[in-house]
């Protein structure tokens, strides 16, 4: 299983072409190749400490021996001389020095020091599990330790976040954000921006035929031809009820980017953030600006397995307590979605009895009824800095069942305690 270095940060092969650049010269470097799978901070570490030079990965002559601050670790006054003991970017642990403040220009990291270690006092303070008397001439072990957790943290979060960006496809923003405990990055978690068909699944991304429209909105376009009304206003915002299908204009269609039946295939306009929440939901995504009501927000992506596997691994999930299953029932039962592995942002979106998001079938390239795509459009008004949420017993139909945990986009046989919080909570999420 791949770690989480592995998964969260860039990966890169250490190979022959690379050994070549290395000083001192390594004249049976082409004999063999190694594949290198760590972070790049790594491997820069590992050159700096064995004084090594590597253009492949950005170290020089003229920068193998440059000192940048990455983080503060510790704290301590001696002759009364403020000493703080730092993490030089780009080299290992053992190269960490103590430096007077006064030789330090890093404002940023440390008010990011002084922050984590009032952050963890008064988490002390508030749990009254110990009691810790702040010492203003040596940090205490346990503080240092938080501090150096919280920074590494920080940059494990922000090297993902970069991550994200980089594969997403739609031109929102993602970022990510944890001030609530000291979880890192998901360790099994790969970002998608389509449905990925699992073995022997076989998806038909083209359509067999388009429109010939000038202007979609007024004209006879695919909509009508599918036998439905066209979803959208000309406010972008939808317009048909929940359990109506929605037929955009595809990849056959004479009309362009511009067409106002293309709307979900533009993916996510909104920059969203992905946040550790308080409430003991784990991980959770809320809005960074304003959505309008009835408004496409995001889809639903991950593996598409067939029903069979999908009990299959509802009965490993049930017993890891998680909820990622979403049957893809519009038309028939045999296909589910699995967003546990491979996901979206929607992957992090938790439940809610009183959700702020709608579920839609989606037909755009693939017109195959048993395969539509999850498409999650806003109820109402969204303010920035909101949770966004969906029902997870809510269908594309628009039903909410509650009568079968199998009718259900949560595939969960035990019952799972809802920690919602809305006033209509139902107490339970299937």
């Amino acid at each position: 299983m791949p770690s989480e270095s592995e998964r969260c940060f860039p990966a890169l092969r250490l190979s022959a072409w690379i050994m070549d650049s290395l000083s001192p010269n390594f004249s049976s470097a082409r004999a063999w190749c190694v594949p290198c799978l760590v972070s790049l901070d790594t491997l820069q570490e590992l050159c700096r400490k064995e004084k090594l030079t590597c253009k492949s990965i950005g170290i020089t002559k003229r920068n193998l021996n440059n000192y940048e601050v990455e983080y503060l670790c510790d704290y301590k006054v001696v002759k009364d001389m403020e000493y703080y003991l730092v993490k030089w970017k780009g080299w290992p642990d053992s190269t960490n020095t103590w430096e007077p403040l006064q030789n330090l220009k890093c404002p940023l990291l440390l008010q990011q020091f002084f922050n984590d270690k009032h952050n963890y006092l008064s988490q002390v303070k508030k749990g009254k599990a110990i009691t810790l008397k702040e010492n203003h001439r040596a940090l205490k072990p346990a503080v240092a330790e938080y501090i150096v957790k919280k920074a590494k943290q920080r940059i494990a979060l922000q090297r993902w976040q970069d991550e994200l960006n980089r594969r997403k496809t739609h031109k929102g923003m993602i970022f990510v954000e944890n001030t609530v405990d000291l979880e890192g990055p998901p360790s099994d978690f790969y970002y998608i921006n389509e449905y990925k068909p699992a073995p022997g699944i076989s998806l038909v991304n083209e359509a067999t035929f388009g429109c010939s429209c000038t202007d979609c909105f007024f004209e006879k376009c695919c909509p009508a031809e599918a036998g439905v009304l066209l979803a959208y206003n000309k406010n972008q915002q939808i317009k048909i009820p929940p359990g109506t299908p929605i037929y955009e204009c595809n990849s056959r269609c004479q009309c362009g980017p511009d067409c106002p039946n293309r709307i979900v295939q533009k993916g996510t306009q909104y920059s969203l953030c992905i946040f550790r929440t308080s409430n003991g939901c784990g991980w959770g995504v809320k809005t960074l600006v304003k959505i309008k009501r009835m408004s496409f927000v995001m889809e639903y992506v991950g593996e598409v397995i067939t029903s069979e596997e999908a009990e299959r691994r509802g009965q490993l999930y049930d017993n890891k307590g998680i909820t990622y299953l979403f049957d893809l029932d519009y038309e028939s039962d045999e296909f589910t979605v699995d967003a546990a592995r491979y996901g979206n942002v929607s992957h992090f979106v938790n439940h809610s009895c009183d959700p702020n998001l709608q579920v839609f079938n989606v037909f755009i390239d693939n017109l195959d009824t048993r395969l539509p795509r999850i498409a999650l459009f806003s109820t109402r008004t969204i303010n920035a800095g909101e949770e966004l949420t969906f029902d997870y017993q809510m269908k594309g139909s628009g039903d909410v069942s509650s009568d079968s945990i199998d009718h259900s986009p949560a595939k969960k046989r035990a019952r799972t305690v809802c920690k919602c919080g809305a006033v209509t909570c139902r107490g339970y999420l299937n």
